[in-house]
């Protein structure tokens, strides 16, 4: 294997990297990608995913350029709304407390609609995400929080189509391959160490693109970066993202950037496994929290539930979970939403219990104060304003009145059977620090701000997008912008 001829190696197989690859294949350039699983455990944190992607639209016309399969019956039963780039921009401004790198953001939404037309023209197939964006009202599906849409299969179907192209376009996939290191002059990259079968040797090419993800499995990384707790929480997706990519770049003098103490974490099955189970995807997490309370191990309530769409809140309640005592909260909901829980909650593998009044429910709440619970459901029902109408849909204003912890939107007061509470502990998606690289071209700078020749970057190991929070759907859409644009640099670089 040392001795492949290749003009661009892509390290790593999910969806920025093989963006990256398509993008330096359609320029004429020999792809090398590099993986470090196993094949069927490949496509990193992609593969994990529910397949959700936030690019900007003006309504129907842009959406059947992505999606022509539309029926009629979907058309008229479907408001699907738009999302124009203002408003993604300001999401992204929102959310991130304005710290967004705003030549990076600008790059992603302005090339996100294209972005999603290139992707359908290499044969990837999109379909309506009515399963978890969409709630009925009055006989019509609405598409709300900016997302409509999802690839088809989800993120199985992402690696399984990413792959098939792949391999049609004549780029050549080597698992079980771990990428250990840059090959570096002190000015050039030139290649990759890397180990396989236990040897380790070198593979030499004028371009590299790393798309290996985050560190968020590298528990000690968590740690020291994200701070003391970080190491209990669960990795929702791959084992194998534990920094390599980063460390390598930082290695031969690439800039850290971006906001290395946070991250994306979301609530998660406390019972899950370490690491992502495939056989289960995403379906440990548990995001329809806005329609009922939240409450930890004293009883009590302590975010906001429904302070916005579930898109925006979900990726920071996680941290928020973690600072509860002993990890965990237990999800409460009542028979009046139960027909609009997401269907995570209804897998095989989840951590419920059920009962028929609040005081026997408050029994089967492991780990929490009963009695502090039945008081909390007792002062939170009572607060409830129950003369504002009810409409999942869209932020209703039903909230609560003179609570320390309040609820702003789709407050309902917990009185009819059954219930059913959930219990939740921390879930770490992808970190948010990363790699300073070139707005431009995606090519990796070093700490003098220069461009280092040979080296580029895409994916959840670039820094400078996410600070604080995020929203939902756009690490696939950076991961696609980002990586096209990076194999596409990486071809014209090496002159093919």
């Amino acid at each position: 294997m040392n001795d492949i001829e290749t003009d661009v190696i892509v390290v790593g197989a999910g969806n920025a990297a093989f963006c990256a690859a398509f993008a330096a294949a359609e320029r004429g350039a020999r792809v090398l990608m590099l993986e470090r699983a196993r094949e069927g455990e490949d496509g990193g944190n992609s593969r994990f995913t529910a397949g959700a992607m936030r690019f900007a639209h003006e309504g129907i016309e842009d959406l059947l350029e992505i999606m022509p399969d539309l029926t009629d019956k979907e058309l008229e039963t479907t408001d699907f709304g738009t999302y124009t780039e203002d408003q993604y921009f300001d999401d992204m401004f929102r959310l991130t407390q304005f710290r967004t790198d705003a030549d990076l953001c600008e790059k992603l939404v302005r090339n996100s609609l294209d972005t999603m037309k290139w992707l359908l023209s290499k044969g990837m197939r999109f379909v309506p995400s009515y399963g978890r964006q969409a709630f009925k009202v009055e006989g019509r599906f609405k598409f709300w929080g900016g997302l409509c849409l999802e690839v088809w299969g989800g993120g199985p179907g992402i690696v399984d189509q990413q792959t098939e192209i792949a391999l049609k376009a004549g780029i050549r996939i080597e698992y079980e391959t771990r990428a250990l290191s840059l090959v570096f002059d002190g000015h050039t990259v030139s290649g990759v160490r890397v180990k396989r079968d236990g040897e380790i040797f070198e593979l030499k090419a004028p371009a590299v693109v790393l798309c290996a993800g985050g560190f968020e499995a590298n528990p000690e990384w968590r740690t020291r970066y994200l701070g003391p707790g970080w190491e209990l929480a669960k990795v929702r997706g791959t084992w194998c993202n534990t920094g390599d990519g980063i460390r390598m770049a930082l290695d031969v003098g690439a800039a850290a950037y971006g906001n290395w103490s946070g991250c994306h974490a979301v609530g998660w099955d406390r019972n899950a496994p370490e690491f992502g189970d495939l056989a289960v995807g995403d379906n440990f997490q548990k995001h329809s929290y806005p329609l009922g309370i939240m409450v930890n191990a004293s009883g009590r309530r302590f975010v906001d539930e429904g302070a916005d769409f579930r898109n925006y809140t979900y990726a920071k309640y996680g941290r928020a979970i973690l600072d509860q005592p002993q990890q965990f909260v237990w999800q409460v909901f009542d028979a009046k939403v139960l027909d609009l829980l997401r269907d995570e909650y209804r897998i095989r593998q989840v951590t419920k219990v059920s009962a028929q009044t609040i005081e026997e429910l408050a029994a089967k709440l492991e780990g929490a104060d009963a009695k502090a619970f039945v008081d909390e459901v007792e002062a939170f029902n009572g607060a409830v304003m129950t003369d504002v109408p009810f409409n999942p849909a869209e932020k209703d204003g039903r909230g609560t009145a003179g609570l320390e912890v309040p609820k702003s939107n789709w407050a309902q007061t917990l009185d009819e059977p059954p219930f059913e509470a959930y219990q939740i502990t921390c879930g770490i998606t992808f970190t948010f620090g990363g790699l300073r690289i070139d707005p431009q071209t995606a090519q990796v700078l070093d700490t003098d701000f220069g461009p280092i020749p040979g080296l580029y970057a895409a994916g959840e190991l670039v820094g400078g997008l996410f600070y604080f929070n995020y929203p939902g759907g756009t690490g696939l859409m950076s991961g696609s912008v980002f990586g096209r644009m990076a194999g596409g640099s990486a071809a014209g670089a090496v002159n093919v």
